[in-house]
C-alpha cells in the first residue's frame, strides 16, 4: 500500500475527531509520514500516554506565573494537546513542526482550537534551527493576537519539549540543535526529551556498522549533555518501544544565580 492510500485510507476509517491522545487517523498518518521519511520522523506510532505524561513533567510544577513553552517536532499532536489542557489563561504554546502534513493535521485539530481562552499558540512549519533567523526577520504574530517579545533576536522559553528523533541524526546535528535549545531557555528553563531503548543494537544490526558508529556516538553526546545539564531520567516501559525520557535545566535561575543539580523535588517527581 503507498503512503497516498495510507493517507487516504485513515480519512475512510476514522472521522476527523481529536482526543488528548490521538486517534487512529493519527495513527495511520504517522505510520504513512514514517514510511516516507524515518529520518525525521523516528518512530512508526506517536508516543504513549504514561511518555506524554514525562515529557511535560516541567509544566506541572510550574513557576506561580504565566509560562512560555515551546514544543519541537509535535508531529501529529499527542504533546501539543495534553500541553494545551495543560497550560492556563497568559501562557503561551509555541508549536515547531517541519512536516508540512503533520502541520497541516495540528491546525485544524479540534483540541487545541478549544484550549482555554487566553492561551496563546503559535505555529511554525519549519526545522527548530531555522526559529531564530525567522524572529529576526518577520516578528511572526501569535494566533492570540498578542505581539511578540521585543528585545531579544529570539523568544526565550521557560519549557522546551523536544520530539526530535536525535539518534537519526549526525552529531554535529545534535550538538547544534542541543546548545540551540540551552540558547532558547530562559534563565531556569527546563528541556525534556527522549530516546527509544535498545536502539543502539539494533541500528548496528539493521544498518551496518557505520551508521552504528554514528549512533554510539550521538548516544555520547546525549549522554554528555545529561552529565552536565541533566536532573533526572525515566524509563517509560509502557510505550511502543518502550522509552526513556531526560530532563535538562539551564545553568542560570532567574535570580542569576548558577543552577542546581541536585533539586530533589524535580528528580523525585521525575524518576
Amino acid at each position: 500500500m503507498t503512503n497516498e492510500q495510507l493517507r487516504h485510507l485513515a480519512d475512510y476509517l476514522v472521522p476527523q475527531r481529536s482526543s488528548p491522545y490521538g486517534d487512529g487517523r493519527d495513527h495511520l498518518l504517522f505510520l504513512a509520514e514514517a514510511l516516507r521519511t524515518f529520518r525525521d520522523t523516528g518512530a512508526l506510532a506517536p508516543s504513549g500516554a504514561d511518555l506524554v505524561n514525562a515529557l511535560v513533567v516541567p509544566v506541572t510544577s510550574r513557576p506561580n506565573r504565566p509560562i512560555s513553552v515551546l514544543e519541537v517536532g509535535a508531529g501529529t499532536g499527542v504533546v501539543t494537546r495534553r500541553l494545551a489542557q495543560m497550560l492556563r489563561p497568559g501562557d503561551r504554546l509555541h508549536v515547531v513542526e517541519a512536516n508540512p502534513r503533520f502541520a497541516e493535521r495540528l491546525r485544524e485539530d479540534p483540541v487545541l482550537a478549544a484550549r482555554h481562552p487566553g492561551v496563546g499558540l503559535r505555529l511554525s512549519a519549519c526545522r527548530v534551527e531555522q526559529l531564530p533567523e525567522q524572529s529576526r526577520r518577520s516578528g511572526e504574530a501569535e494566533q492570540s493576537g498578542r505581539p511578540e517579545q521585543s528585545g531579544e533576536s529570539w523568544e526565550r522559553y521557560d519549557v522546551i519539549v523536544s520530539g526530535l528523533p536525535f539518534t537519526n541524526f549526525t552529531p554535529e546535528q545534535v550538538r547544534d540543535i542541543l546548545d540551540l535549545h540551552l540558547r532558547l531557555l530562559a534563565p531556569g528553563g527546563e528541556l525534556t526529551y527522549f530516546g527509544y531503548l535498545g536502539t543502539t543494537t539494533a541500528r548496528t544490526l539493521v544498518s551496518g556498522p557505520r551508521r552504528g558508529a554514528r549512533h554510539r556516538a550521538v548516544v555520547r553526546l546525549l549522554r554528555q549533555f545529561e552529565a552536565a545539564y541533566g536532573l533526572g531520567e525515566r524509563t517509560v516501559w509502557r510505550n511502543l518501544p518502550p522509552a526513556r525520557a531526560y530532563l535538562l535545566r539551564s545553568h542560570q535561575r532567574p535570580d542569576g544565580l548558577p543552577g542546581r543539580t541536585d533539586d530533589n523535588r524535580q528528580i523525585s517527581t521525575f524518576r
